[in-house]
């Protein structure tokens, strides 16, 4: 959403304002690294014990990855 200290997005329609936003306000540049990206999150959605938040993860790339395989082995993991 923008916001580095609270990043949450309520609902769908929250989620699809922050891709909107971030269309806008994002410049893709190199080296790209999504492993900790995929981490962290990772990290908050295993904070929820409960099962009352989801967590989804929307990864925009200009399609250079700089840690593929370190980034494939964050996903198998999370998931």
């Amino acid at each position: 959403n923008g916001n580095a200290a609270n990043p949450a997005c309520s609902g769908i329609e929250g989620v699809l304002e922050a891709y909107h936003r971030s269309l806008r306000s994002v410049q893709l540049y190199g080296p790209t690294n999504f492993a900790p990206v995929v981490n962290h999150v990772a990290r908050s959605a295993a904070e929820v014990l409960d099962g009352s938040q989801y967590f989804v993860l929307l990864i925009i790339t200009d399609g250079v990855i700089s840690d593929m395989a370190q980034t494939k082995e964050a996903i198998v993991n999370v998931s």
